[in-house]
């Protein structure tokens, strides 16, 4: 079972009946595969706050609940946490955060047990898919009998390899009571200085808890080294070095540091084997503990268990193979008949500042298209456009952001961005779906994660009530039309929001007719190549791979020659 199937089968098994999420990789998966359990209300949200905040709403009221996301999005949804430490659950709520070391698919590394640390909350790490299923279940149990939010850590190689796993029944879980209990639930100043103290009484009994849980096992072989770690690491250790002590971790957050000074004393050499942040090894050695691990253990990127090896046993070489060396190297392009290639192509020509957002698109800031100016995080295009023009009024700054990303995040900064008066254009990518993560439904799109039919969020309805002077509508093929849009809008003294509007390739059902090249019309230009589209390939000559055109006619919009026409079936 893959592992973000193991998590949605642990918490289906666990009773959970509310979850909630924002797509983001590599947590995608998990809500998707638990939407297919009918006892469970499952649902994506506009942003992992608020995904959070209904989770927890349910578990206040009553009913088990879990919310998913990727690390990122946990700083989102960090406000939320910091005050559900406080006031407790009463139902179990589990949030399943998976970080990204080596930053697959993500705009930076972080570890999320920093967050537990933070807001004083458990924290559990599963090593293999069967403990992605088991660790699910039993959160919900230990959040109700610690009365505490529990943060279920996961990686991108937990979350997407697959392992064994035995699936058992569904727990009945009654709802719980709910009463009204301001002191436990208004974190006005005066209860929330009460349950401060409550938070501390909760960390003492789960210090005591992890010291005694089987979730953190000592298992006692060579006594040359002891190795402690958890997560993947603890996988890839019994792989490659199967005689050495381990003390496994399943617990992050708090340590059970009686049991790793215990542990201590029955080895000759004490490592500690984590990714990312040397958060044990901090903890450890403030209680006095010797022990060996950012010296020999990278901190940057994922840890292997070739580096593993190379760590503690630089004599040995492991016969692999280096795939690198097999592949050709492919650089990431946009899709044949992406919708956003011509607009990037535009908005080159046009010498815009162009200030990017997390998605898809933002591979328009690699050649040959290299439209982009900045990237930072979800909805900063707009903010940060703003911060630009307000720099340099000179320039024409556009912010572009997809249509799922404008949702989550993009919203307040087009409001102020119209309070301040700031002359930006707010290019809104509408693709139809949430591209990035693999066309997820978002309130823009109309239909629910269970495909049902829905409200449909309608951006230029938006833009003028929230009272954006100028909004419109443009095909993102129409590039001419495009054009002379943003020509007014920089000359424009207010913002303006326009909406590019053209379906994901992967979306599409129905395929246009596929272009070719007539050669003896073309002169090698190369303008119909400048575009970076995957089904063109320039050599001693120019030819569009049948196979590979979606037949958006971007290309042949370029070509000032009419080389370019449909294949005729």
């Amino acid at each position: 079972m893959l592992g973000n199937q193991a998590f949605a089968r642990g918490a289906y098994e666990g009773g959970v009946e509310v979850a909630a999420g924002y797509p983001g990789t590599p947590s995608t998966e998990i809500l998707e595969f638990l939407s297919e359990y009918r006892e469970v209300h499952s649902r994506w949200c506009p942003n992992e706050k608020v995904a959070f905040e209904v989770a927890a709403g349910a578990a206040i009221g009553g009913k088990r609940a879990l919310a998913t996301m990727k690390h990122v999005g946990l700083n989102v949804a960090s406000d939320a946490l910091m005050t559900l430490a406080y006031t407790g659950v009463n139902a179990g709520f589990v949030c399943i955060v998976a970080d990204d070391p080596g930053m697959h698919s993500s705009q930076n590394e972080q570890d999320s047990r920093n967050y537990a640390f933070f807001a004083k909350v458990p924290c559990l790490e599963p090593s293999s898919s069967a403990e992605a299923l088991e660790f699910a279940r039993l959160a919900f149990e230990i959040s109700e009998e610690f009365d505490t939010p529990v943060l279920i850590r996961s990686t991108t190689r937990i979350s997407h390899s697959r392992g064994v796993v035995i699936p058992g029944e569904r727990k009945t879980i009654p709802v719980r009571p709910y009463a009204k209990c301001a002191p436990k639930y208004v974190m006005i100043p005066a209860y929330a200085r009460s349950r401060r103290r409550e938070l501390e009484r909760r960390m003492e009994r789960l210090r005591q808890w992890v010291e005694e849980t089987p979730l953190n096992r000592m298992e006692l072989r060579d006594p040359s080294i002891g190795v402690i770690t958890g997560g993947v690491l603890y996988s890839y250790l019994r792989e490659v070095a199967p005689s050495v002590s381990v003390l496994k971790l399943g617990v992050s957050h708090p340590l059970p540091l009686e049991k790793i000074r215990k542990f201590s004393q029955k080895v000759e050499k004490l490592l500690v084997l984590e990714e990312l942040d040397p958060i044990w090894e901090r903890e450890i050695k403030a209680a006095g503990i010797t022990v060996t691990g950012r010296e020999i253990f990278p901190g940057i990127g994922e840890i292997t268990p070739d580096i593993i090896v190379e760590a503690l046993f630089p004599e040995k070489k492991r016969d692999y193979v280096t795939f690198d060396e097999r592949l050709l190297p492919r650089p990431p392009v946009l899709c044949a008949g992406c919708p956003h290639r011509g607009v990037f192509k535009v908005l080159k020509d046009l010498g815009a500042t162009v200030c990017g957002d997390i998605g898809c698109y933002t591979l328009g800031t690699l050649p040959p298209l290299s439209a982009m100016d900045t990237c930072i995080c979800m909805g900063a295009s707009i903010s940060v456009a703003e911060g630009i023009k307000r720099a340099h009024p000179e320039l024409p700054v556009v912010a572009v952001i997809g249509d799922s990303t404008f949702v989550h995040n993009g919203i307040p900064p087009l409001i102020d961005a119209v309070y301040n008066k700031t002359p930006i254009v707010v290019l809104i990518l509408d693709n139809g779906t949430t591209a990035m993560t693999g066309g997820q439904e978002h309130p823009a799109t109309g239909k629910t994660l269970s495909g049902e039919e829905t409200v449909r969020l309608d951006f230029l309805a938006l833009g003028k009530a929230i009272g954006v002077p100028r909004v419109e509508k443009i095909n993102a093929y129409h590039l001419e039309r495009l054009k002379n849009a943003l020509h007014e809008a920089f000359e424009a003294p207010h913002p303006t929001l326009l909406v590019a509007e053209g379906l994901c390739q992967l979306k599409k059902k129905i395929r246009n007719s596929p272009l070719a090249i007539e050669d003896m019309y073309c002169l090698l230009c190369g303008l119909c190549a400048s575009i970076g589209c995957p089904a063109i390939e320039k050599g001693e000559t120019i030819r569009i791979a049948f196979e590979r055109c979606a037949g958006c006619r971007v290309c042949a919009t370029l070509c000032p020659f009419g080389a370019i026409e449909e294949v005729n079936a």
